[in-house]
């Protein structure tokens, strides 16, 4: 005879399977519906919603790629060019915001943490007779985000940034320099604390104890 305790942990474990596969349906069949949209939307990759979108046609989204809920991909501007591309495997966990005017670029199989802010430019603000939101965009210059990087919870990535193949950032960093490859960058601005593999023209520093997303 089943106990009561087991029954019940046999009925929640049935719901969140359902709950689970009602969720992954869900996220399927907008992202089936709304890829067309875009520039370009690879096979199997999927948008979960809620999510914020504008300029989608300025999107170029690789095969694979995953945009958790609650993000914000907004590309500004007119033109064919894609302003937003995001290459193949790549996970944005949610609650992200990429925004560009001219380009952000995030290379192959990167992962970003929650909570990470990605922009080709800023509000501009010298106008003190106006309020910033009345100001328009300024400082604009591509970000590169280079193949397999990891950016950990918090992140923000400011315009005219490059971040190296494979470097890893800690979480709350705000990036306003050049990170290089293969490197661990933290802090306010974020600075590289240490390099993790051979790479052309890099020393590898001591490591420093760190915690990081």
């Amino acid at each position: 005879m089943i106990g009561r305790v087991a029954l019940r942990r046999r009925f929640s474990m049935l719901y969140l399977r359902l709950y689970r596969g009602a969720q992954d349906a869900r996220a399927k069949t907008f992202s089936l519906a709304a890829g067309g949209a875009f520039a370009s939307f690879g096979r199997k990759s999927v948008i979960v919603p809620p999510v914020r979108l504008a300029g989608e046609r300025r999107i170029a989204i690789g095969e694979g790629v995953y945009v958790g809920a609650a993000s914000w991909l907004q590309a500004l501007g007119e033109g064919d060019r894609p302003a937003i591309e995001i290459g193949n495997g790549t996970s944005i966990a949610g609650n992200c915001v990429i925004s560009a005017a001219e380009s952000v670029r995030l290379g192959n199989r990167v992962l970003l943490a929650r909570g990470i802010y990605i922009s080709d430019h800023i509000h501009a603000y010298d106008d003190t007779t106006r309020a910033v939101i009345d100001q328009g965009i300024a400082k604009v210059a591509p970000v590169e985000i280079g193949d397999g990087v990891w950016l950990g919870e918090n992140v923000v990535v400011a315009p005219g940034v490059t971040i190296g193949k494979g470097a890893v950032v800690g979480g709350n960093a705000v990036v306003v320099d050049d990170i290089p490859a293969h490197s661990l960058a933290v802090g306010v601005p974020a600075r590289v604390i240490r390099t993790f593999a051979a790479a052309p023209g890099l020393v590898s520093l001591p490591t420093t104890a760190v915690t990081h997303q």
